[in-house]
């Protein structure tokens, strides 16, 4: 389906946009989404240093990605006809402040937020958004989007803490989640300023290195340097995407940097995020990343909202390659990393084209994401439909005739070997 079929007429001229997640780091105490800007979450802690509540997902320490991972956990299993276990539900909503904010964790839930409690934006916003899709949860939304819009940044962004610096991905994250709630996101101004203004500043020029990308913040001499995981949020961001992304009609025009207009033209911005994008993954169908001292290494939870992004922008020749390389290898990833991980793939196998999240490099993605958590209150099983149009978009290896086909083909053969066992069945009763 297409963005504008899916848009009401008001939205369509430009769409209204927003996006994604949470690469900032919280420096010294806290949390540090890996150095790339993926914004999965902490490196697990292999000894939780507090008790792992009931209703969390992941057995990690959740001092530093608590909600941010029951967000992402909450939103893939909602994008998946899965019905969280109530506690789940209730341990995200009972983390929510008096004013409205979220902390990256809170231990104990029974008294009052402290004043010098450390709260963010985006588990904030990750919240309103999981909280906004599972609905029944009006009330808390409210409180945490009137708290998000208090701290908006005076160019129309926000940063990871309250009047800290915009950048890209806080200012994606957040916008996201506001559009979710139901707010016009480009009429949202502070000093005449939208989020999408925000974002545009954050945007790499057409011209010269790294067309089209967007940075996370400017340096301390103000240039903008390519970010593969602010640029993967800017392209949700600018496309009225939520964290989960969907998938779109091809884009027919999918090359090329254009100049955009924040205010009246905010997917080309998105555009130009996705082509620098597939230009980034075009070599060997992955994101790098290196530690300080370390040789580079594949960067999966990068990878992953890239594929979101691109897919969300219609350009999915160009996330065909990075979907089978991730397919091929991030099981290993997803299993070390817990819920946030396998959420993120959960949105790769939704908004990619050819994708089935009951069959990612032979796992069911939905089946290893609940079994971090408490049970499901309830799970939609796959309909033979949803199979048929999963094979659809799925073609052979010599990308000539449709696995549809195929798969037509077993269901009649399966039928023909059904009936001819009955009618044996039938003989053998009546010998």
């Amino acid at each position: 389906m297409s963005r504008a079929a899916r848009l009401p007429d008001r939205e369509r001229h430009p769409p209204i946009m927003k996006y994604r997640h949470s690469a900032a780091a919280l420096a010294a105490t806290a949390v540090v989404f890996a150095s790339a800007g993926s914004a999965v979450a902490a490196t697990p802690s292999p000894t939780p240093s507090v008790a792992i509540p009931d209703g969390l997902y992941g057995t990690t320490d959740p001092t530093y990605d608590g909600v941010w991972r029951q967000s992402l956990a909450l939103l893939a299993q909602n994008t998946t006809g899965v019905t969280p276990a109530d506690s789940a539900v209730a341990w995200l909503a009972g983390q929510q402040c008096a004013n409205g904010a979220f902390a990256a964790f809170r231990a104990d839930t029974g008294k009052p937020c402290a004043a010098d409690l450390m709260v963010d934006t985006n588990s904030t916003a990750a919240a309103v958004q999981a909280l906004a899709a599972l609905g029944g949860h009006d009330a808390g939304v409210k409180k945490a989007v009137t708290w998000l819009k208090s701290v908006q940044n005076a160019d129309g962004g926000w940063g990871y803490t309250p009047g800290g610096a915009t950048d890209t991905n806080s200012t994606s994250v957040v916008a996201g989640a506001l559009a979710q709630a139901g707010v016009t996101v480009p009429n949202l101004r502070k000093g005449g300023k939208s989020p999408y203004d925000a974002l545009q500043k954050l945007a790499l020029p057409c011209t010269g290195k790294d067309a089209g990308a967007f940075a996370y913040q400017p340096d301390k001499k103000g240039e903008l340097a390519a970010n593969a995981d602010a640029t993967a949020a800017a392209v949700l961001g600018l496309l009225d995407e939520p964290l989960t992304g969907s998938r779109q009609d091809d884009d027919a025009s999918a090359t090329g940097c254009t100049t955009f207009d924040a205010g009246t033209e905010p997917e080309k911005g998105g555009h130009n995020g996705a082509v620098w994008l597939a230009e980034a993954l075009a070599d060997n169908g992955r994101l790098m990343s290196s530690l300080p001292g370390a040789e580079d290494q594949p960067d999966y939870g990068n990878t992953a909202d890239a594929i979101v992004a691109l897919s969300s922008a219609g350009f999915n020749d160009q996330a065909a390659a990075p979907l089978r390389w991730l397919e091929d290898n991030s099981a290993q990833w997803a299993a070390q990393s817990g819920p946030a991980a396998y959420a993120q793939l959960i949105f790769v196998a939704n908004a990619a084209k050819g994708a089935d999240v009951h069959d990612f490099g032979g796992q069911d993605l939905v089946e290893l994401l609940n079994a971090t958590g408490p049970a499901p209150r309830g799970i939609d099983e796959p309909t033979r439909t949803d199979a048929i149009g999963k094979a659809e978009e799925k073609k052979d290896d010599d990308g000539g005739l449709n696995v549809a086909y195929t798969v037509a083909g077993g269901l009649v053969v399966g039928a023909l070997v059904g009936f001819v066992l009955v009618a044996r069945g039938r003989k053998r009763r009546q010998a």
